[in-house]
C-alpha cells in the first residue's frame, strides 16, 4: 500500500482502521514542541512503554499510553492505541516509531503527513466506538497534568468537542472584586469539591472550579444545584464565556450557559452566594472559599458592625492626577485585630498599612472613652490611632468603585466605600497639610514618607489656554511685550496697571497679562475696565489648570508675538523711572540670554542679587548679598549668575517654548522657578544680573497655606529640589565656574 494512501486531507475522513492495522501504520499529531500523539492499533499495551524514533537509539522518549479493546478485533490487531510521546518535535516527522524494547516492542511506521487536532479527534471517534467518552477522558486527564501550552490546550478542546455530552445549565455568572467568577446553575454529574475545568470563550483557557451543590425542585430528576467559585491566572470576561468544560464524577462533561443567563456585578455577587450557601453541601475547604466570596464588598459599610473592638474612620481620600491616593484617616485596633488595611478597586489592590504613619488622635479617644469594648484604647499609654498613608494608582477601571477592605486575624473581611476626591496633586498635598497639627511629631515623617513621594510620582499636567480677551490696541502695541502673571495673592490689579500707565515706554508697549481662569471669571471685568481707562495695550490671557505662576508664563507666552518678552510678577512694584528700557538695552547686547533685575523688599534690603552655586548641603541656591542695602549692590556692572529669578527677566520668547521636560509638583511657585531657571540656562540661555535696576516686593508664601505650616510646606519643595537636583551639582558649578572665567 502506498504512503499516499494514508494521506490526510483537510476534506477527507481518517485512514479506516483496516488500512492502519494491515500495514502496522500509526498516524502522528504534533501538538507542540515537545509533544506527539500517535494513533494507531495492534495488541495490548503499557500504560508507560519507552518509544524509540527512527530506530535511532538517540532518539528515545517516553510514551503514556491509553488503549482500549477494539469493539471489532482483528488478527493483526485486538486494541486501539492514543500515545503521548514527550520528544523535542522537528519540522520532519518521524519515518517509524517502536513502542517497548528493540526485542519486544513493535515497529510502526509513520503515515507521511501530520494529522491535525480536529483529524486526530475524528479518527478517535471512529477506532474508540462506545468506549470514545472513557477514552477521551482519560486522554484529557494526562494532556492536563503536563505543562499548558496553546497546542496542548488546542488538542484538549478537539477532543472535548467530539467526545462530550452537555449536562445541565450554568444560569449565573457573577463578577467579582476577587480573582473568580461565581457559578450558579444545575447538573448531573457536577461533583461537589474542587474539579478540574476549561473554560470555553473566544480564548479558552484552563481553571479550577469550587463547587457546592443543593436540592432543586425545579430541574430534572437526579440533577442538584451548584454554586462554585471558577479560578484562574486569566479568565475571560464574564460576558464572553459561552460554557464551562468540568470533569465530573464519570467523564468530561460540558455545562453551557443559558440563554436566558444573568450576569451579576461585582456588588450582586456576594449577595446571591449568600442565599445558596447555608443549604449547599461540600468540602469544608470549598465551603470556606464561598464563605469569603459571600462575605465580599458589596457595597456597604461593614466595619461598624464587626462584633470585636475595631473600628475606622477616614477623614479625606484624595486622587492625584496620575491616580495616585493621600488618605488620612483613624484606625481603633486595642486588641490587634486587625492583620491588613488595604485600598481595593476592583480586582487591584494596595496594601496601605506597610507603609503608612501613625498619628495621635485624642478626639478618637474621646469619642470611645464611654465603651467599655475599647477601654484598653483610652488607657494612656496608646494614642497613634491616626494614620495618613499613600497609595499608588490602581488598575481596573476608572469609574469603578473604592473600598477599604480590612482582614482580620481569623480571616473575616470588613467593608468601608469611599468616594475619592480628584485633585491636582499639589492642592491634595496642601490640603492635607492644612489639616494636620503643625506641631505634631510625625509631620516629618508624613512630608518625607507620604507627601514628598506622592508629589514626586505625579505627572503635572500641561495647562491649557482657555479664553484670550484683548482690552486695548495689543496688536498695534510696539516693543517686546511686557507679560505679567498673577500669583495667588494678587487681587488688586489697580496700582500696577497705573503705574504703567504713567511710564511712558511701558504705557505704548504690549502688555499681556495672565490669570487662571477661576480668577479671570471674578476679575476681567473689573482689569478690562482699567485698562480701557489707562487707554492700556492690554490683553487678558485665562489659563485653565494652571498650578502658578511658572505655569501661568509658560502658557500665555503662546498668546504674545514679540520675539522678546519681560516677564513680571504682579507682585512686584519697579523702583526706578524707565526700568523697561533698561531691560530692554541690557538685552540688546546680550540677546540669547536671561537678564533679571535686584528684588529687594520694601525696607530696600535685598531678597535676591544673583544666584550661587549648588554647593551647599541642601543643594539650594542663595543670593551673595540676600540682607544688604539696595545701595550696597546698585553700582556693580552686569553680572553673569548660575540662574535668573524669573519673578522679573527680560529674555527670549523661545525659552518659554522649550521643551525642558518635566518638573515635580512644587508646593509654591519659588522653587519651581528656580527649577525652570536652570534648566533653561541648562539648554544655552545665559543668565545674569542687573544690579542698577530694582524691583520692590515680598517673599512667595509657599503655596496657599497658613502661616502655621508654611515652613513644611518649604520643606516639601526643598526635598523635591534637592532630588531633583542632586546630580546637577557639578554642572551648576561648571555653570558659574565658567562665569567667573
Amino acid at each position: 500500500m502506498a504512503n499516499s494512501e494514508l494521506a490526510l486531507s483537510p476534506a477527507s475522513t481518517p485512514a479506516p482502521l483496516a488500512r492502519i492495522t494491515r500495514s502496522g501504520r500509526v498516524v502522528v499529531c504534533p501538538v507542540d514542541e515537545t509533544l506527539l500523539i500517535v494513533i494507531g492499533a495492534g495488541g495490548p499495551m503499557p500504560e508507560q512503554a519507552p518509544a524509540e524514533l527512527d530506530e535511532d537509539p538517540s532518539r528515545e522518549a517516553v510514551a503514556s499510553i491509553i488503549g482500549w479493546r477494539l469493539a471489532t478485533p482483528q488478527s493483526s490487531a485486538t486494541h486501539g492505541f492514543a500515545a503521548l510521546v514527550s520528544a523535542e518535535t522537528t519540522e520532519r516527522l518521524p519515518t517509524t516509531i517502536r513502542f517497548g524494547t528493540e526485542n519486544s516492542g513493535r515497529r510502526h511506521i509513520v503515515a507521511s503527513r501530520a494529522a491535525s487536532a480536529g483529524e486526530v479527534a475524528v479518527m478517535l471517534k471512529e477506532l474508540a466506538g462506545p468506549q470514545l467518552v472513557h477514552i477521551l477522558g482519560r486522554l484529557v486527564d494526562v494532556l492536563m497534568k503536563q505543562p499548558s501550552s496553546d497546542g496542548r490546550l488546542g488538542l484538549i478542546m478537539s477532543l472535548l468537542k467530539a467526545g462530550t455530552a452537555a449536562d445541565g445549565y450554568i444560569e449565573l455568572l457573577g463578577e467579582s472584586h476577587d480573582d473568580a467568577i461565581a457559578l450558579k446553575g444545575w447538573a448531573h454529574d457536577m461533583p461537589a469539591g474542587v474539579c478540574r475545568a476549561i473554560v470555553k470563550a473566544e480564548t479558552p483557557s484552563f481553571a479550577e472550579c469550587s463547587i457546592a451543590v443543593f436540592p432543586r425542585n425545579d430541574v430534572p430528576d437526579g440533577a442538584a444545584g451548584f454554586v462554585g467559585l471558577l479560578t484562574a491566572a486569566d479568565l475571560p470576561r464574564v460576558r464572553d464565556i459561552k460554557g464551562i468544560y468540568y470533569r465530573g464524577r464519570g467523564a468530561w462533561r460540558y455545562a453551557p450557559i443559558h440563554e436566558r443567563k444573568v450576569i451579576a456585578g461585582p456588588l450582586e455577587t456576594p449577595g446571591h452566594i449568600r442565599t445558596l450557601l447555608l443549604q449547599s453541601q461540600s468540602a469544608p475547604q470549598v465551603l470556606l472559599s464561598l464563605r469569603g466570596a459571600a462575605n465580599g464588598f458589596d457595597g456597604t459599610e461593614t466595619i461598624s458592625s464587626l462584633p470585636v473592638p475595631v473600628r475606622l474612620g477616614v477623614d479625606t481620600l484624595y486622587q492625584g492626577d496620575d491616580g495616585a491616593y493621600l488618605i488620612s484617616g483613624w484606625l481603633l485596633d486595642p486588641d490587634n485585630h486587625v492583620e491588613s488595611v488595604r485600598l481595593r478597586r476592583q480586582r487591584a489592590d494596595a496594601r496601605l498599612d506597610d507603609g503608612w504613619t501613625r498619628t495621635e488622635r485624642l478626639d478618637v479617644e474621646e469619642a470611645f472613652i464611654d465603651r467599655p469594648e475599647f477601654k484598653s484604647a483610652v488607657s494612656g499609654h496608646r494614642r497613634s490611632h491616626g494614620f495618613i498613608g499613600l497609595v499608588p494608582a490602581l488598575g481596573g477601571e476608572a469609574q469603578a468603585s473604592v473600598h477599604l477592605e480590612l482582614t482580620l486575624r481569623d480571616a473575616r473581611r470588613a467593608y468601608m466605600p469611599l468616594f475619592p476626591v480628584r485633585l491636582p496633586a499639589r492642592v491634595a498635598a496642601l490640603r492635607l497639610l492644612n489639616a494636620i497639627d503643625p506641631t505634631s511629631w510625625a509631620l516629618p515623617d508624613i512630608i518625607d514618607r507620604q507627601i514628598v513621594p506622592f508629589l514626586t510620582a505625579t505627572r503635572v499636567g500641561l495647562p491649557v489656554i482657555e479664553t484670550v480677551v484683548d482690552a486695548g490696541a495689543f496688536d498695534q502695541a510696539e516693543g517686546p511685550a511686557i507679560l505679567i502673571v498673577a500669583g495667588e495673592a494678587e487681587e488688586d490689579f489697580a496700582a500696577l496697571l497705573g503705574l504703567l500707565a504713567l511710564d511712558p515706554h511701558t504705557r505704548r508697549a504690549p502688555i499681556a497679562l495672565a490669570l487662571p481662569a477661576d480668577r479671570f471669571r471674578r476679575h476681567a471685568a473689573r482689569i478690562r475696565q482699567l485698562a480701557e481707562f489707562y487707554r492700556l495695550p492690554l490683553r487678558l490671557v485665562s489659563v485653565e489648570d494652571a498650578g502658578d505662576v511658572t505655569d501661568l508664563a509658560q502658557a500665555a507666552a503662546q498668546t504674545v508675538d514679540s520675539e522678546t518678552l519681560i516677564l513680571l510678577s504682579a507682585s512686584l512694584t519697579p523702583a526706578n523711572p524707565g526700568w523697561y528700557r533698561s531691560l530692554v538695552a541690557a538685552h540688546e547686547t546680550n540677546k540669547a540670554s536671561i537678564i533679571s533685575p535686584t528684588l529687594a523688599y520694601e525696607d530696600h534690603s535685598i531678597r535676591w542679587a544673583g544666584s550661587t552655586s549648588l554647593d551647599r548641603p541642601d543643594l539650594l541656591q542663595s543670593s551673595r548679598y540676600a540682607g544688604y542695602p539696595v545701595g550696597a549692590v546698585n553700582r556693580l556692572k552686569l553680572t553673569r549668575v548660575a540662574a535668573a529669578s524669573l519673578d522679573c527677566c527680560i529674555m527670549p520668547r523661545r525659552a518659554l517654548m522649550e521643551d525642558l521636560g518635566t518638573s515635580p509638583s512644587y508646593l509654591g511657585a519659588s522653587l519651581k522657578g528656580l527649577d525652570l531657571a536652570l534648566r533653561l540656562s541648562g539648554k544655552g540661555y545665559d543668565a545674569y544680573w542687573l544690579p542698577s535696576l530694582q524691583m520692590v516686593g515680598s517673599d512667595e508664601i509657599a503655596g496657599s497655606g497658613s502661616a502655621a505650616t508654611a515652613r513644611f510646606t518649604e520643606r516639601v519643595d526643598r526635598t523635591l529640589f534637592r532630588n531633583r537636583w542632586t546630580s546637577a551639582t557639578e554642572t551648576g558649578n561648571a555653570l558659574l565656574e565658567g562665569a567667573s572665567a
